[in-house]
């Protein structure tokens, strides 16, 4: 099925010579950090550097200088009180503020889709394009844990809001061109959600941060993330318990406190940590543990180039990243009992594994690689457009 294969830019290939978009748009959900989605949107304007920027609200001491550099147009949502820390409180009045954006002039619309972004009306002869890395989780297959951590008050009126958002965001898929996936799982829950099919093009991972140095003693395991539920940090320690085995967790987040208080004394909590220090992190571990179900997952990567193998949960993206045997390891149950089992296997092996072999396979997943990869198939949806208007 076209939705779950691997994109090859030559299937999507164009026999028409393609004049450039006159007047490029970029649409993102918001701008009050630089985490994957945003790194997305910097190569997008990599790609088209005269684009203007739209999403629903900009903090701009939070983004890059290159993002800053752009005019960016926010929605009417920015206008709202405390928007700049609070905009997911207005998720409600976020499908009618893209609908008010006016994209009359621009002939080339690229979303950028996890929060509503893709609901823009374009004009009836521009190719709009969404890249999406998730469909809205919380409306979709992760509205039931979602709503469970709610009260009473705020369960029932999330219970409504979120019936509606489900209507809106499969309507508003209708106006996408084309879908592009960030990985095979997340092609399928686009079809899931909004039954369209979707090229996978993977998302750019910054190797020139993360590379392998000089073999040097490698003599702890590795968690890192963001410490939110569905990460499963709390898996990841648990299953160190009890094992001569250290394990350094990087992160902060909402389950940090607590985690914290409860880990074992073989696990120390770093906090958040920089890039130069995540590297030398990476490069100093014997293994990344990665027990999350993630829609790609950067983080494997990043490892991976550093000559790091992952013990990874076995679904998800880190299917498209990880080869089991060769850069790492999939354990089959999202439990502490697989992920121990998991560990204590990979440990009495774990010079099996070659950093050289486990870098240059990392390197399939550079910026360069995800520029070409899109650009080919934005040229070819914008060439399947242009040969249907001639035709008419």
């Amino acid at each position: 099925m076209e939705h779950l294969r691997q994109t090859d830019p030559s299937d999507l290939a164009a026999q028409t010579v393609l004049p450039p978009p006159k007047r490029v748009a970029l649409v993102h959900y918001w701008l009050v950090g630089m985490r994957g989605g945003e790194r997305v949107l910097e190569e997008m304007l990599r790609l088209y550097p005269d684009a203007d920027i739209f999403t629903h609200v900009v903090d701009p001491d939070q983004i890059s200088p290159l993002l800053a550099s752009r005019p960016i147009t926010q929605t009417s949502i920015a206008k709202l009180p405390g928007a700049k820390r609070h905009y997911q409180k207005y998720l409600s009045l976020m499908p009618r503020a893209l609908e008010e954006l006016d994209l009359s002039a621009y002939d080339l619309v690229l979303s950028s889709e996890s929060g509503p972004a893709k609901g823009v009306v374009a004009s009836p002869d521009a190719t709009h394009l969404c890249y999406c890395h998730s469909p809205m989780r919380y409306i979709w297959d992760h509205y039931p844990a979602y709503r469970a951590g709610l009260g009473p008050l705020k369960r029932y009126y999330f219970s409504r809001l979120a019936h509606r958002l489900r209507t809106w965001d499969v309507t508003s898929a209708a106006r996408v061109d084309h879908f592009v996936a960030n990985s095979r799982f997340i092609a399928g829950r686009i079809h899931r959600a909004w039954g369209r099919d979707a090229s996978v093009v993977h998302p750019p991972v910054d190797l020139e941060k993360y590379r392998l140095a000089p073999e040097r003693p490698r003599d702890y395991y590795l968690f890192v993330s963001q410490l939110v539920a569905y990460k499963r940090a709390d898996i990841a320690m648990e299953a160190f318990r009890g094992l001569d085995l250290p394990l350094k967790v990087v992160g902060q987040g909402a389950e940090f406190a607590a985690l914290s208080r409860s880990a074992p004394s073989n696990v120390e909590m770093l906090g958040r940590v920089d890039d130069a220090a995540l590297a030398d992190l990476y490069r100093g571990a014997r293994a990344l543990v990665f027990p999350a179900e993630e829609d790609f997952g950067i983080v494997p990567v990043e490892a991976m180039a550093c000559g790091t193998p992952v013990i990874a949960y076995g679904r998800g993206g880190a299917l498209d990243s990880i080869k089991d045997g060769v850069t790492g390891r999939f354990f089959a149950e999202q439990s502490v009992d697989a992920l121990r089992e998991a560990v204590l296997a990979f440990d009495a092996e774990r010079d099996a594994f070659d950093p050289q072999l486990i870098a240059k396979h990392a390197h399939g997943f550079g910026a360069a690689r995800f520029r070409k990869e899109l650009s080919a198939v934005i040229d070819a949806v914008r060439a399947r457009q242009l040969t249907r208007q001639s035709a008419m």
